[in-house]
C-alpha cells in the first residue's frame, strides 16, 4: 500500500533516493506541496517475470532501482496569490508499467495503423547523432515516463529481441513522435529527473526547438540543479518576462493612503498620486545528498 510521509519526515533512504532535493524545494519561495509516494520494494521474482514475459534484460542499474524501490513519484506545487498551482512532477514507472510501447492491442481492427506504419528510413542517423530508435521490431521500447502528456521517457532496446542489457538506452519521445537521445543509462536519466526538480516540459530542453516559453518562465524562477542556463537565453523574436521569485511570493499587505484632492485644472484633467505596483511574493546510485 502506498503512503505519502507525513511533512518534515526524515527517512534516510528517502534522502538518498531524492539526492536531497526535497529541502531544496521546501526552502524555494512559493513551493508547497512537496509529495514523495512512498513505495516497497520489487521483489526479485517480479524483475524476473518481467525480463521472462518480454524476452529482455534490464540493466543492473534498472534492476537495483526497483529493488529499492518499485517506481518513483515525487511531485510539488506553487502557490500563487490564494491558488496552489500543481507544477513539478517525477515519475518513474512501475515494473508492472513498464510495458511495451508499439505493443498493439487485441481489440485493434486487423488493418488498423499502428506506430510502425510512421517508420521512415530516411531519417537515420548523422554523423553527430545517435541512431534513432524504430517503432518496428527493429526495437523495443518501454515507457518509463508519462510526463503529463508531453512525451514520453523511454528505455529503449535497438536491437530487437532478445534484448541485452548493454544495449538499453534512455529516449525522449514527442509529442509530435520523433526520438531525441537523452542518456546511456538509467542511472544518468535518472539524475537528470532529480536535478531538473521536474519542472513542466524540461525532457524537450535536450530537443533542437527547446522548451516552450511558458515553461521557460518556470524554468527562470526554479533554475535546476547544472542547468545549462545559455539554453535560457532570450532569442531574439521572443519575449521573456524575468521574474523574481522573492518578489513574486512576497506578502501583498498594502496600506492604504487618502487619496489628496489636488487643484481642479483645466481641460487637461487632474493627476493622481502615481508609483510603482506592490508585488507579492553500474548499480544504481543516484548520487551523493544535494546540500543546500
Amino acid at each position: 500500500m502506498e503512503e505519502t510521509p507525513p511533512p518534515g519526515c526524515n527517512k534516510p533512504h528517502l534522502e538518498k533516493l531524492t539526492l536531497g532535493i526535497t529541502r531544496i524545494l521546501e526552502s524555494s519561495p512559493g513551493v508547497t506541496d512537496v509529495t514523495i509516494i512512498e513505495k516497497p520494494p520489487a521483489e526479485r521474482h517480479m524483475i524476473s517475470s518481467w525480463e521472462q514475459k518480454n524476452n529482455c534484460m534490464l540493466p543492473e542499474d534498472v534492476k537495483n532501482f526497483y529493488l529499492m524501490t518499485n517506481g518513483f513519484h515525487m511531485t510539488w506545487s506553487v502557490k500563487l496569490d490564494e491558488h496552489t498551482i500543481p507544477l513539478g512532477s517525477m515519475v518513474i514507472n512501475s515494473i508492472s508499467k513498464l510495458t511495451q510501447l508499439n505493443q498493439s492491442s487485441v481489440y485493434s481492427l486487423p488493418n488498423a495503423p499502428t506506430l510502425a506504419d510512421l517508420e521512415d528510413d530516411a531519417l537515420e542517423a548523422s554523423e553527430n547523432q545517435p541512431e534513432k530508435p524504430h517503432f518496428d521490431s527493429r526495437s523495443v521500447i518501454f515507457e518509463l515516463d508519462p510526463c503529463d502528456g508531453n512525451g514520453k521517457v523511454c528505455l529503449v532496446y535497438k536491437r530487437g529481441k532478445p534484448a541485452l542489457a548493454q544495449d538499453a538506452e534512455i529516449w525522449f519521445l514527442d509529442r509530435a513522435l520523433y526520438w531525441h537521445f537523452l542518456t546511456d543509462t538509467f542511472t544518468a536519466y535518472y539524475r537528470l529527473l532529480i536535478t531538473h526538480l521536474g519542472l513542466p516540459q524540461w525532457q524537450y530542453a535536450f530537443t533542437s526547438y527547446g522548451i516552450s516559453p511558458q515553461a521557460k518562465q518556470w524554468f527562470n524562477m526554479y533554475k535546476p540543479i547544472t542547468y545549462n542556463t545559455n539554453l535560457l537565453a532570450e532569442e531574439t523574436n521572443s519575449f521573456v518576462n524575468k521574474l523574481d521569485p522573492s518578489k513574486v511570493f512576497k506578502s501583498k499587505n498594502k496600506t492604504l493612503s487618502p487619496k489628496k484632492k489636488g487643484p481642479v485644472q483645466p481641460a487637461g484633467g487632474q493627476k493622481g498620486p502615481s508609483g510603482p505596483p506592490s508585488t507579492s511574493k553500474s548499480s544504481f546510485s543516484p548520487g551523493n545528498p544535494v546540500r543546500k
